[in-house]
């Protein structure tokens, strides 16, 4: 008796999606990735072990998921998409580890969920996915905004946005989005992935990027998260711009404003004149508290 073909095999996809009439939904994002190697490598990517509970989102029809079920103690598959429901418990009924979920990733409760469907949820919890490329940024915000400790986040997106996250001062993928990962994560991309691995093929290629929590604490603490990551996205809304011109548009243009804010850029030893894309986190942290001690934000 021949083996059954894995999931992530173009032959079996064809098969699954044929057999349960299933078309791609552009309004979900989808596109299956049918290269077995690639589904192997993000496994290895994720450093997935026995001793780890794994959290997919986005399962599609099982490809990735049938491999992190050999790796891994026990998988929560989220698929948002109902359809696919019945269509994932049958093809993942050989592997017990296994539990799928109809959930949207950006309503759930992650910490919830977890404390009631792993057997341990005391183990280390990773999450993995391949991401719908129009909600990268809110679902990995949303990951860490919850009061959840992941072990490591190793996910598939446009390698445009892969690179943003990643991204080194100085460089123009450097921006708001690198900071805010910078805050709680370090970000590598651990290899590019072809746009021909995938059915259908997108426009453009992809990349899997790998967040660890950040070892080191920051040096310096911010007077108010919230307002901190407010600070920095007004600091980067016009590139092109100065430090200095951006900061007028985000604090104010008044004549004792201007002599607070060139006081303060002294002190902290900014150039008025530089790019925003050349401060490190830890800059933009220093300058937000001296600018907030002095009622300027």
């Amino acid at each position: 008796m021949s083996k059954t073909p894995q999931i992530g095999s173009r032959t079996r996809t064809r098969a699954i999606m044929e057999k349960y009439g299933i078309h791609t939904k552009k309004s979900f994002g989808q596109n299956f990735l049918t290269d077995l190697n690639v589904l192997k490598r993000i496994v290895d990517a994720g450093e997935i072990t026995k001793a780890d509970n794994v959290i997919e989102i986005g399962p599609g029809i099982g490809a990735l998921t049938e491999q992190l079920a050999q790796a891994a103690g026990e998988v929560l598959a989220l698929e948002i998409d109902q359809d696919l429901i019945p269509v994932l418990n049958e093809v993942l009924k050989p592997y017990p580890n296994v539990k799928v979920l109809n959930q949207d990733v950006l309503a759930a409760n992650l910490p919830a969920l977890i404390q009631e469907q792993f057997t341990d949820p005391t183990k280390p919890v990773k999450v993995v996915a391949n991401l719908p490329y129009y909600i990268t940024s809110p679902i990995l915000m949303n990951l860490l905004k919850v009061p959840v400790k992941w072990a490591a986040i190793c996910v598939m997106m446009q390698k445009e946005v892969a690179q943003r996250l990643a991204a080194q001062p100085g460089t123009k993928q450097y921006g708001a989005l690198t900071l805010a990962i910078e805050y709680q994560m370090t970000a590598t991309i651990a290899f590019n992935v072809s746009r021909h691995a995938f059915v259908p093929s997108p426009n453009v290629d992809s990349a899997i990027v790998v967040l660890k929590p950040r070892k080191e604490p920051l040096p310096v603490q911010p007077f108010d998260q919230q307002k901190l990551f407010g600070f920095i996205r007004g600091c980067f809304a016009h590139r092109r711009k100065s430090l200095w011109n951006n900061l007028q548009s985000v604090i104010g243009k008044q004549a004792d404003v201007k002599e607070k804010m060139q006081t303060i850029l002294d002190q902290a030893g900014i150039s008025p004149q530089i790019r925003p894309e050349r401060l490190t986190l830890d800059q933009f942290i220093d300058l937000a508290n001296r600018l907030h001690a002095a009622a300027l934000l």
